[in-house]
């Protein structure tokens, strides 16, 4: 009696082992499915690639290997371990940062999620920048930066974007789409502007506002594209960018390019694009607890 019931108990125990292999096997077809193979092909699976960035890919391998046997555990670690090289050789950059000099343009941008303003971006980034632009800052009382900094310009869209400048400001154009997608065309410095700010929706497909912005952007000379694009560095509809733009963290950014969810590196959303006849000197990253999204600051020469 009491042998059959060990063997018993040994069948379920095998049993079970086998559920959690094919549970575990079949979790990281579909996790690595979703993000290297489906990405954004339909509404529903860009939902999914963006809520399943390579970090938390790996953390859900790690906690499934926790139930596992020792062999599966090891297999669960080795393909952990790679799937980290793999995201530290994409996010992770190194890079020496060229010369300063007076002349070059510093910019900044930061989605200041609407608690901020420009004064706390100045007392973020340490300093008054060249050019700044912010999104989602609610704060801004236009009026007092103007009476406190009377040689500057500011401009503040119908929407929650402004900008920032130390020449003169030309707004050339302000589009917003009927999904609320806002670009604003601006020069400044003898450069070519855009800002950017993508909506963030859950009901609205990320395709219909990049493609929205890709129709606006009609320069890739002389021009320097920036702002909130919601979605991270590997989405196919940055592509555009990717041919005519460089991307600023890539050329001359240090550490990891991801700039949101709250210093946690795990979807670069914010993104600061320079053609390819400016040069990109330097690119920083701050880390800030005053908003769930990093601070972007680059140097251009012309």
């Amino acid at each position: 009696m009491v042998g059959s019931k060990r063997r018993i108990f040994k069948i379920i125990l095998k049993l079970i082992k086998i559920v959690l292999q094919f549970i575990n096997v079949t979790s990281i077809v579909a996790l690595l499915t979703a993000h290297f193979v489906i990405k954004e092909r339909t509404f529903l699976s860009s939902l999914i690639f963006y809520a399943l960035p390579l970090p938390i890919i790996i953390v859900v391998v790690l906690f499934i290997s926790i139930v596992l046997t020792k062999k599966w555990r090891r297999f669960n670690l080795i393909l952990a371990s790679i799937l980290l090289l793999v995201w530290l050789s994409k996010s992770f950059k190194l890079h020496i940062p060229d010369d300063i000099n007076k002349s070059d343009l510093e910019i900044v941008f930061w989605n200041a999620s609407r608690a901020n303003d420009f004064q706390m971006a100045f007392n973020k980034n340490e300093g008054v920048p060249d050019v700044m632009v912010l999104v989602e800052s609610k704060k801004n009382d236009i009026e007092e930066f103007k009476r406190k900094y009377p040689n500057y310009c500011f401009y503040k869209s119908d929407r929650e974007l402004f900008v920032f400048s130390k020449a003169p400001l030309i707004i050339e154009s302000e589009n917003k789409s009927k999904f609320s997608t806002t670009v604003i065309n601006f020069k400044t410095f003898g450069i070519n502007f855009y800002a950017v700010d993508v909506t963030g929706s859950f009901d609205v497909p990320r395709e219909w506002g990049l493609n929205y912005v890709n129709k606006q952007i009609n320069r890739k000379d002389n021009t320097i594209v920036l702002g909130d694009f919601n979605v991270p560095y590997e989405s196919i509809y940055l592509k555009q960018f990717k041919k005519g733009f460089n991307h600023a963290f890539n050329e001359k950014g240090n550490g990891f390019r991801e700039t949101w969810y709250n210093n946690i590196p795990l979807l670069s959303l914010d993104h600061i694009w320079v053609s390819k006849d400016l040069k990109v000197l330097k690119t920083e990253k701050f880390y800030t607890k005053e908003s769930d999204h990093s601070m972007l600051k680059t140097y251009i020469r012309k």
